[in-house]
C-alpha cells in the first residue's frame, strides 16, 4: 500500500501540465519499472478513464490502484496522485501575491509551458504504436483530434462515433456475407 502510495505520489509530484503530462511517468513508474499492468492495460484504462467523469489522472490512479490492492489500493494511489498538487496549489495560493508579478517566476513559466506540450505529444506518440496506428488507419485520430480541435466537438461524441465505427466495421468483417 505504501508503494502504491509513494509510487503515484512521485507522478502527482512531477506532473506539471495536468492528467495527460502524467501518462510517460505512469507509463516508466507502472508499465516499466513495477510491471503492475501492461501497455496495452494502459491504453485502455486510458480510454474508460476519459470516457467516465472527473479528472483523467485520478481515474488512472483509482483504476491501478483498485486493480493492484482493490478499494483501499484505489484510495491510496488517488491520495498519492493528489496531493502533491493540493499542497503545491495551497503553498501557491498562499504566497501568489508576492510573486504574481515577479519576471524570474514569468520566464519559467514561459519556458515550461512548451515542456508541457513535449510531456503530452510523446505519450501521444507511443500510444499510437501500441494502438497500432498505421497510414490505414491514421485518419480516425487526425479527423477526431480536427473535430474537437476545429470545430469543438465534445470528445465524448467522438468517442462514442469512434466505438460505434469501430464496432459496425467489426460486424462488417467477421460477418460471413451471403
Amino acid at each position: 500500500m505504501l508503494t502504491l502510495f509513494k509510487v503515484f505520489w512521485g507522478i502527482g509530484l512531477f506532473t506539471i501540465g495536468g492528467g495527460y503530462a502524467m501518462i510517460p511517468l505512469i507509463e516508466e513508474k507502472v508499465v516499466e519499472e513495477r510491471q503492475w499492468i501492461s501497455r496495452e492495460e494502459l491504453l485502455d484504462l486510458m480510454a474508460v478513464a476519459q470516457s467516465c467523469p472527473g479528472i483523467f489522472a485520478v481515474n488512472i490512479a483509482i483504476f491501478i490502484g483498485y486493480k493492484i490492492r482493490g478499494t483501499w489500493g484505489a484510495l491510496m494511489a488517488t491520495l498519492g496522485c493528489i496531493l502533491p498538487s493540493f499542497l503545491i496549489i495551497l503553498a501557491i495560493a498562499l504566497f501568489f501575491r508576492q510573486f504574481q508579478d515577479n519576471v524570474w517566476v514569468a520566464r519559467a513559466f514561459r519556458g515550461i509551458r512548451p515542456c508541457v506540450v513535449a510531456l503530452i505529444a510523446a505519450p501521444t506518440f507511443k500510444m499510437a504504436k501500441s494502438a497500432k496506428i498505421n497510414r490505414y488507419n491514421i485518419w480516425i485520430p487526425v479527423l477526431g483530434a480536427f473535430l474537437i480541435w476545429m470545430f469543438g466537438v465534445s470528445p465524448i461524441w467522438v468517442i462514442v462515433a469512434a466505438g460505434l465505427g469501430g464496432f459496425l466495421y467489426g460486424r462488417l468483417i467477421t460477418t460471413p456475407q451471403p
